[in-house]
C-alpha cells in the first residue's frame, strides 16, 4: 500500500514539474539507476547474476563403445584417460596427469560424443559448457565465472563421491583466442588469463583432479598460451571417417531402425565421402522419415539413396522448370555424367532433373577411394568434368546458360590449385607474390586446353548424348548402371580416355 501511495506521489509530482516546464529527464534518469543500484545491490549484485554457468551432467550415458568411426582419436584419448584410472601406476613411473585436452576437427565429427565418453570412461562429474558463456559486457564477470565453473567441477565431484572431474568447454576458440585481438574489449583477454591461472593451479595432489577438454574446429585461432604443454597437454585430431569409419556409424545409427536385409550398408558408405557423422546421422533419420510417409515397414535402400541426395541437395521442391529448361537441365547433367564415365568408369551414382534446394538438377558421383592427394592429371580430369554440362549444352542447342556458375567456380579453382601446387607450366610459384595477371593467364590456358577436349568428346559423341539425356529427362532419375548399359549398347563402354585420373591421387583405405 506504502509503494502505491509513493508512486502515486511520485507520479503527480514529475506532472507539476512538467506542467511548471521544468525537465525532468534527469530526474527520471537518477530514480532508475537508484532503482537498478537497490534492487540488484550494486554493481557486483548484477555480476552476480551472470555468474552460473553450465551445471555438472550427473548421469553420462555414452561410451566409447557407441561411437564410431573415430578409432585413432579414440586410442589416443584412451591413453590420455588412463592416467587418471591408474594413478598408482603412473605415481610409480613419476608421470605427471594431464591438465588439459584438445579436441579440434571438423564439426559434426563427435567431439561432444568423445567427451562424454571419456568422463563415463573414467568414471568422473561432468560439466559441459561454452566458449560464448564466458563472455560479458560486464568486465571481470568472465573471469569471475572460469573461478565460478572450477568451484563448481570440485563441488559437484564431492557432491557424487568423486576423486575426479571432466570440464569440457566446446567452442573453446571464443575463449582461448589469440589475446590482444579485442583492444576495445579487455573481457577477452581477462577471461582467458583466468583460465589460464586456474589451469596452472591444478595439482595431483589435491582432493579432486580436474581434467579440461576443449573442442574446436578453428585451431588456428587459439591463443599459443593456452596449447603449451602444461595446460593442454595432448591435441587429439577428430577428423572426418574414412569409408570403414562410415560404415561403423551407420550400422550404430541404424540399430533401432527397421532395416530391410536387402540393404547394403557398405554401398551407402561408399556413396558417402567426406560425410562427417551428423551427416550419417541425419541421413538415417532421413531415410526413416521417407520410409513413414510410404508406410513403409521396413527402409529400403531407395530410402538411403534417396536420403544421401536429401542431405547433400535438400528437400525436392515443387517448382517445375519449362519443358525447355527441363531438356537443357537434361542435356547438362547427362554431359556432366558421360565425362564423368571417360574419366573414371563406374563413378556415377545417379543423374536426376529432380529440382532440390537451389540446384535444378544434379549428379552424384561414387568415389572409388577416399582420397588425399591429387596429380595434375586428375584435377584436369575434374576440370573437364565440371566444364562438361556447359559445353554439351553447345553441343546440343547451339549456346550456354547460366546455370553453369558454380561448374565454373569449381573449375578454376582447381586450375588454381594446379598453379599453387607447381604443377602447371609455371613451375614452382609462391603463391602470394605470383602477379594476378600471370595467375590469370596460366588459369584461361589450363581452362582453355580442358574445353578443347571436352569439345572434341562431344562431337565425337553427340549421338549418345542426345539419346542418353532424352531418358533422363523421360525418367527424371537414372542411376549409374542403367547409363553404363547405354554406353555399352551404343557400343560405347567406356575404357576411359581419363582413366590416369582416376589413379592421380593414392587410396588413403
Amino acid at each position: 500500500m506504502r509503494r502505491e501511495i509513493a508512486l502515486g506521489a511520485a507520479a503527480a509530482v514529475l506532472v507539476f514539474l512538467l506542467f511548471l516546464g521544468y525537465n525532468v529527464l534527469p530526474v527520471l534518469f537518477l530514480a532508475a539507476l537508484a532503482y537498478v543500484l537497490v534492487q540488484g545491490g550494486g554493481l557486483r549484485g548484477v555480476q552476480r547474476r551472470f555468474v552460473a554457468v553450465g551445471g555438472p551432467v550427473t548421469s553420462v550415458a555414452v561410451t566409447f563403445n557407441d561411437i564410431g568411426g573415430q578409432p585413432t582419436a579414440k586410442k589416443e584419448l584412451l591413453e590420455a584417460l588412463d592416467f587418471i584410472v591408474h594413478r598408482e601406476l603412473i605415481g610409480k613411473m613419476g608421470i605427471r596427469p594431464l591438465k588439459g585436452i584438445l579436441l579440434t576437427g571438423p564439426p559434426g565429427t563427435g567431439k561432444t560424443l568423445l567427451a562424454k565418453a571419456a568422463a563415463n570412461y573414467t568414471e568422473s562429474a561432468f560439466l559441459s559448457t561454452s566458449g560464448s558463456e564466458f563472455i560479458e559486457v560486464y568486465a571481470g564477470v568472465g573471469a569471475q565465472r572460469i573461478r565460478q565453473l572450477f568451484v563448481q567441477a570440485r563441488e559437484a565431484a564431492a557432491k557424487e563421491g568423486k576423486g575426479t572431474a571432466i570440464i569440457f568447454i566446446d567452442e573453446i576458440e571464443v575463449l582461448g583466442g589469440k589475446r590482444g585481438q579485442h583492444t576495445s574489449h579487455l573481457e577477452y583477454d581477462q577471461t582467458l588469463n583466468q583460465l589460464l591461472v586456474e589451469m596452472d593451479g591444478l595439482t595431483a595432489d589435491g582432493s579432486t583432479r580436474i581434467l579440461l577438454i576443449g573442442a574446436t574446429n578453428r585451431f588456428d585461432l587459439l591463443d599459443p598460451a593456452l596449447l603449451r604443454p602444461g595446460r593442454i597437454d595432448r591435441i587429439v585430431n577428430v577428423d572426418l571417417p574414412d569409408r570403414e569409419g562410415r560404415l561403423q556409424i551407420l550400422r550404430l545409427h541404424i540399430r533401432n531402425k527397421p532395416l530391410d536385409a536387402a540393404v547394403d550398408l557398405d554401398k551407402v558408405a561408399h556413396e558417402t565421402f567426406g560425410f562427417s557423422g551428423a551427416h550419417l546421422e541425419s541421413l538415417t533419420n532421413e531415410a526413416a522419415i521417407l520410409a513413414l510417409r510410404e508406410n513403409a515397414e521396413k527402409i529400403l535402400q531407395r530410402h538411403l539413396e534417396e536420403a544421401i541426395d536429401k542431405v547433400i541437395m535438400g528437400e525436392k521442391l515443387e517448382r517445375r522448370p519449362t519443358d525447355e529448361e527441363r531438356r537443357r537441365v537434361a542435356c547438362h547433367e547427362t554431359g556432366h555424367a558421360l565425362m564423368a564415365e571417360d574419366v573414371r568408369p563406374g563413378s556415377v551414382s545417379t543423374i536426376s532433373v529432380t529440382s532440390r534446394g537451389g540446384s535444378l538438377g544434379h549428379v552424384r558421383h561414387t568415389p572409388e577411394d577416399d582420397f588425399y592427394l591429387s596429380t595434375r592429371d586428375y584435377l584436369e580430369g575434374q576440370i573437364r568434368v565440371a566444364l562438361a554440362g556447359a559445353v554439351a549444352e553447345e553441343t546440343v542447342f547451339g549456346s550456354r546458360s547460366t546455370g553453369s556458375v558454380n561448374d565454373f567456380e569449381q573449375a578454376v579453382e582447381n586450375a588454381r590449385r594446379i598453379i599453387h601446387a607447381g604443377l602447371s607450366d609455371l613451375g614452382i610459384i609462391s603463391a602470394e607474390t605470383l602477379p594476378e595477371r600471370t595467375e590469370h593467364r596460366a588459369v584461361n590456358a589450363i581452362l582453355r586446353a580442358q574445353e578443347d577436349r571436352v569439345r572434341e568428346f562431344f562431337l565425337a559423341r553427340r549421338g549418345v548424348l542426345e539419346e542418353a539425356s532424352s531418358i533422363v529427362l523421360e525418367r527424371e532419375t537414372l542411376d549409374g548402371d542403367q547409363l553404363r548399359r547405354i554406353l555399352g549398347q551404343a557400343g560405347l563402354a567406356q575404357a576411359g580416355s581419363g582413366q590416369e585420373a582416376a589413379a592421380g591421387a593414392p587410396a588413403a583405405e
